[in-house]
């Protein structure tokens, strides 16, 4: 590596509070040349409150295309320069992915700090189980494309952890319960680290209750977890070849809608089987 070059490091700052900066976030953002940050005006704040006088400039998702490249130059010039989000670690359902895969090409050191994410700490407290989970970020804006994604998500047999907006918290929940059921346990975090910090959890179908029992309740960062689905039982082995040689003539999805109809089976089960592998 062309030790002239400079290293791009990925700085998490606090959720919400600031006493949870570590103390080398603190010296790489008052040593480096330049801050890139997904709100110049969100960071700016805590760069005034530890007294950091480095200079920053915005890389959100509608720029990052255009500013990569500039920044790259900068690196390759010599420059050390900081990541950051608003809050947690860059790139976890934040911006810094196109810049970070253009550094690793490019043989530019990437530096990673430990510190804040809201997926990790939520699920830390949730009471789910953490030996294996599956982060999904966001689900889409849309109902359509949000219950595809979720009925994909069905027979995930491991914890599933999602952000989500507190505009779209009850309609998530609602397609939650159509898809996984009433009785699926998901747990909320919300405002982490913050004053009115709120883990919560139950049924799908009395989070939404307690919910609408207090409209503050859907306010705030939120964090949702989704138990894992329960262990299916093993197929019928007369439903397992009807759908085999169904999915050779139809779509895997329509030969596991058939066959499910028929053995009163769900779909997800037949239509999984044999890609695991």
């Amino acid at each position: 590596m062309n030790e002239a070059k400079g290293t791009l490091y990925i700085v998490p700052t606090p959720l919400g509070n600031l006493g949870d900066i570590s103390q080398r976030a603190l010296n790489v953002l008052a040593d480096v040349s330049l801050i890139c940050a997904e709100d110049t005006r969100h960071t700016g704040q805590l760069l005034h409150h530890f007294s950091i006088r480095t200079p920053s400039q915005s890389l959100h998702d509608h720029n990052e295309k255009q500013k990569a490249a500039f920044i790259l130059g900068k690196l390759e010039a010599g420059s050390d320069i900081a990541l950051v989000s608003d809050a947690g670690t860059p790139l976890i359902s934040d911006p810094g992915y196109t810049l970070v895969s253009l550094c690793r090409a490019a043989g530019i050191k990437v530096v990673p700090l430990p510190g804040p994410c809201a997926a990790i700490a939520a699920l830390s407290a949730s009471g789910l189980p953490t030996d294996r989970f599956a982060f999904e970020g966001f689900l889409p804006a849309k109902q359509s494309a949000r219950l595809t994604q979720l009925e994909a998500l069905s027979d995930e047999p491991r914890t599933l952890v999602f952000y989500e907006a507190p505009r779209r918290i009850l309609d998530t929940l609602a397609d939650m319960e159509t898809v996984f059921g009433p009785e699926r346990q998901v747990v909320l975090a919300k405002e982490l680290t913050k004053t009115f910090e709120t883990i919560h959890g139950a049924p799908v179908a009395e989070l939404q209750a307690w919910l609408n029992e207090d409209s503050n309740r859907q306010k705030g960062e939120m964090v949702l977890m989704v138990a894992p689905a329960p262990k299916q039982e093993e197929l019928p082995k007369a439903a397992v070849k009807l759908f085999l040689a169904l999915a050779e003539e139809l779509p895997r999805k329509k030969a596991a809608s058939l066959v499910a109809e028929a053995f009163e089976l769900k779909k997800n089960a037949l239509y999984n089987l044999g890609l695991e592998g």
